[in-house]
């Protein structure tokens, strides 16, 4: 059986400095003005956990099934190693935000499913769900470029399972960022900067959606 770290560390070999202060910018100018003032913010699936160690909160929780990822937090950072279909670990109504990228697309429906609803349990009422996701409407067949992509969403089909699910959609980028580091895009992190200023370049080159949803 092949280990997704092998995978990851493949995949993302050499790109860590670059990928950390991508993180940073995206944190510093998009992200935090989701983030309120004190917010509990939990990071679902926190991977090399480069958006929970860069943005601000009054605190911050990492979640992943990989127990690598307390190598990867900072201090600041709270881990639980879980799974995001059973974040028993996190109390319940606890969190003001949560936040997913790129993760869905690597498991299954039913894990989707399960993982919204606990994201729904440990946020607060009228708490914010973030998510980042690869929209294969305008991936196309390079969606499938990655051996452990699954399952095909895109900002609609993602919407409606939210909306089935008990959230409210408040805001919804089809097209936001590039889908891959590995594209031909030049890795520049002053262009990133200046991608996020400019919605008309990301209408062009955006291949994975944003949409931030409610808790009702």
């Amino acid at each position: 059986m092949i280990d997704p770290k092998d995978i990851y560390r493949k995949r993302f070999s050499g790109e860590d400095t670059f990928r950390n202060g991508m993180w940073r910018i995206l944190c510093r100018d998009f992200f935090q003005r989701y983030i309120p003032s004190g917010a509990t913010v939990i990071d679902v699936a926190a991977g090399y956990c480069e958006f929970i160690n860069n943005i601000v909160a009054g605190r911050k929780i990492a979640l992943d099934v990989n127990p690598d990822v307390k190598a990867r937090a900072l201090s600041d950072v709270e881990v639980v190693v879980s799974r995001s279909t059973d974040m028993s670990g996190v109390k319940t109504g606890s969190c003001d935000v949560a936040f997913v990228s790129n993760f869905f697309e690597h498991i299954t429906k039913d894990d989707i499913v399960a993982t919204i609803n606990e994201v729904r349990r440990v946020l607060k009422s009228g708490g914010l769900f973030l998510v980042l996701q690869p929209n294969i409407r305008f991936c196309g067949n390079a969606y499938w470029s990655f051996f452990d992509h699954i399952t095909p969403l895109d900002d609609k089909s993602l919407g409606e399972i939210l909306s089935v699910c008990g959230f409210e959609i408040v805001e919804s980028r089809p097209r936001f960022l590039p889908y891959t580091t590995k594209s031909a895009l030049p890795k520049s992190l002053f262009l990133i900067a200046l991608y996020l200023k400019m919605p008309f370049v990301q209408g062009i080159f955006g291949q994975q959606s944003f949409l931030a949803a409610k808790r009702m």
